[in-house]
């Protein structure tokens, strides 16, 4: 057999055995639209984000909420036409239809997350929690995601200090979010790290005004809710609203992807929304508060 034969033989025997977060590590940098839904799949399938023209989806973990997980076979599908695809789950805070539900002890709880009566804040830095968390990043490696979309990592500010102080309490999730990255990634090389909101982790001024390169190290990119639309149609005027686009903005300088949602319904916000995303680059998205449907981008 020629050389060139043999190593072209070999060569595809070897990209055929790479883990798929390998590839999606090489067109990471390459995404340009988004889906983000988190309920009511239509059948229960995930067929209608698979043939939606997004680069990149996010899904919830599990197909209903609790502990009926998508398969490696659904995901695959999904991924089969280019897709890269992330398992959304919350690690400051839990819903009572999580299957982890009655395992975590009532003292990790922390009190009812503002606006959701069925999700409690987590003591996030127990080490009890961390059993939790790490049962999520194997399931998602198991069913084949490319990465972990993180939600509640406001928690770090939202639930009681009991006199820690403000800037123990963000390190101490800085340090969650750097030991998530460091077990996925060991696991399975380029599997993808994006926690949503919070882009002050890497900003703020208690690290002596110097960036903070544990979170910068551990991320691959960020979520970003309500950066010009907050639910439903209310223009993102407040100073969180602009220091969220600041410090996202300085993420993405230094090479983070940066996923935007707004939260509108009106056409016309809906355009704007997409408009305002794409002059400052990052990646947009439009849908409305329950996340429960796939929202196309408007025709131009």
């Amino acid at each position: 057999m020629p050389f060139l034969t043999r190593l072209f033989l070999i060569s595809s025997i070897l990209l055929l055995n790479l883990p798929s977060s390998a590839f999606a590590g090489e067109k990471w940098q390459d995404v340009k639209s988004w889906v983000y839904q988190l309920t009511d799949y239509t059948d229960d399938k995930l067929d209608e984000i698979a043939d939606a023209p997004f680069d990149l989806a996010v899904i919830d973990l599990a197909r209903d909420g609790s502990d009926d997980y998508f398969t490696k076979s659904e995901i695959k599908m999904v991924k089969s036409n280019g897709k890269i695809v992330l398992a959304y789950f919350e690690i400051g805070a839990i819903e009572d239809y999580r299957p982890e539900w009655d395992s975590v002890p009532a003292d990790l709880k922390a009190g009812e997350v503002d606006g959701w009566p069925k999700e409690q804040y987590v003591k996030f830095w127990d080490q009890r929690w961390w059993t939790v968390i790490q049962g999520r990043i194997d399931q998602a490696i198991a069913a084949g995601f490319d990465g972990a979309y993180l939600d509640l990592i406001t928690a770090y500010e939202e639930i009681p200090h009991n006199g820690t102080s403000s800037e123990d309490m963000a390190q101490r999730m800085v340090s969650l979010i750097d030991k998530i990255s460091r077990y996925a990634k060991k696991k399975q090389a380029g599997f993808k790290i994006v926690p949503q909101n919070c882009p002050e982790l890497y900003t703020w001024s208690y690290w002596s005004g110097k960036p903070n390169l544990k979170y910068l190290n551990a991320i691959d990119g960020l979520g970003l809710e309500s950066v010009f639309f907050i639910a439903h149609d209310k223009p993102s005027k407040a100073d969180w609203c602009i220091e969220n686009r600041n410090n996202a903005i300085a993420l993405q300088k230094a090479g983070k992807l940066i996923l935007a949602v707004d939260y509108a319904k009106k056409t016309k916000n809906i355009i704007s929304s997409y408009q305002q995303l794409q002059a400052i680059k990052f990646i947009p998205y439009v849908s409305v508060r329950d996340l429960d449907r796939v929202c196309k981008p408007p025709t131009k």
